[in-house]
C-alpha cells in the first residue's frame, strides 16, 4: 500500500535580481509501508527541501504531495497526525529530562493518557533509553539527543517517518544503533523516507532510492535495477556518473543559451544556472 505519492512536485523562490530560484523541479514518486525509500544526492541536491514540504513546513510552488492519502496542503493537521520527523538537528529542550520530552509530545499529539505511559515504556525499552530516562537534555550526549528525537517522533505511532540525514554528527556506534531501529522500524510495516549523501547508508538501508541533482530526479528504482540499467554493480560509481553527467549537461545548455543571446537571436535567453537547496 503506497503512503507517500508525490506528483510533479516544484518549489521556487523569488529573486528579484535574477529569475526565480528552483529548489525541487517536476519532483515525482511513491513509497509503501514496509519499505526505506532513499533520497540521494548532493548537499543542495533539494532533498530536505523535498521532506519539508511533505511535513507541512514548506508549501509547494506545485504540484501535489500525500501522506496516507491526506493532502499536504490542504489537509495539513491530519498529515502532521501522520509522520513522524527526524533531523540531525532536531531541538532538544536543555531543562527536560528524556521521559519528560517524551511525554511531552505525546500530550501535544493527544496520545490518551491511558496509553500514553504504556507507549514510552514499550519506547525506552526498544530504544534503549532507559539508562539516561531521566537525564535532562543539557547532559545528553549526541547519541542520545538523536533517540529522543526518534521517541518524539514514533510516539503517536505514525505510519509514515521522515529522515532527514539522521546521521549527520553521530559516532560509529550511534550511527550503528540508529540504522538498526531504522531496520527494525521498516519491519514493523512502517513507511520510511531517509535522506542522505553516504553511499553506506544506501546500501544498508534502502529498498528503493531517487538520485537527486539541483532539485530534479535524475533515476530512480531498487539498487539492483539502477545496477542493471547503468552497468555497473560499484553504486558510489553509478552515482557520481550520474551527477556528473547531470553538471555536465546543464554546463552545456547555460553556455549554449549564453551563445544565443549574443548573437542576438529573438527569444533565446541564458539559463538559469543557480544550484538547488
Amino acid at each position: 500500500m503506497e503512503l507517500v505519492q508525490v506528483k510533479n512536485l516544484r518549489k521556487s523562490y523569488a529573486d528579484y535580481q535574477r529569475d526565480p530560484f528552483v529548489a525541487v523541479e517536476s519532483l515525482s514518486f511513491s513509497a509503501k509501508a514496509g519499505e526505506v525509500f532513499g533520497l540521494l544526492g548532493p548537499n543542495g541536491a533539494g532533498k530536505t527541501t523535498a521532506l519539508r514540504i511533505l511535513a507541512t513546513v514548506l508549501q509547494p510552488t506545485s504540484g501535489q504531495a500525500f501522506i496516507s492519502n491526506f493532502d499536504v496542503v490542504s489537509q495539513a493537521e491530519m498529515v502532521r497526525c501522520s509522520i513522524g520527523f527526524v533531523s540531525n538537528n532536531t531541538a532538544i529542550y536543555e531543562r527536560m529530562t528524556a521521559w519528560e520530552m517524551v511525554e511531552f509530545f505525546g500530550r501535544l499529539y493527544c496520545v490518551p493518557i491511558s496509553r500514553l505511559r504504556e507507549r514510552m515504556e514499550s519506547l525506552f525499552v526498544q530504544l534503549k533509553m532507559t539508562d539516561f530516562r531521566d537525564c535532562p537534555g543539557a547532559r545528553m550526549s549526541t547519541g542520545m539527543k538523536q533517540k529522543v528525537s526518534i521517541a518524539r517522533a514514533l510516539i503517536h505511532d505514525p505510519p509514515v517517518l521522515i529522515f532527514d540525514e539522521p546521521t549527520l554528527g553521530l559516532d560509529v556506534l550511534a550511527t550503528r544503533a540508529l540504522h538498526q531501529i531504522i531496520i527494525d522500524l521498516r519491519d514493523q510495516g512502517k513507511c520510511i523516507l531517509f535522506s542522505t549523501h553516504i553511499m553506506r547508508e544506501v546500501e544498508r538501508l534502502c529498498d528503493r532510492v531517487a538520485i537527486m541533482n539541483r532539485g530534479q530526479v535524475l533515476d530512480s528504482g531498487s539498487l539492483p535495477e539502477l545496477s542493471d540499467r547503468h552497468k555497473t554493480s560499484d553504486f558510489e560509481e553509478l552515482f557520481y556518473q550520474l551527477i556528473m553527467a547531470s553538471e555536465q549537461s546543464r554546463s552545456k545548455a547555460a553556455t549554449r543559451g549564453i551563445w544565443f543571446e549574443d548573437l542576438g537571436v529573438p527569444g533565446v535567453a541564458p539559463m538559469n544556472t543557480a544550484g538547488g537547496m
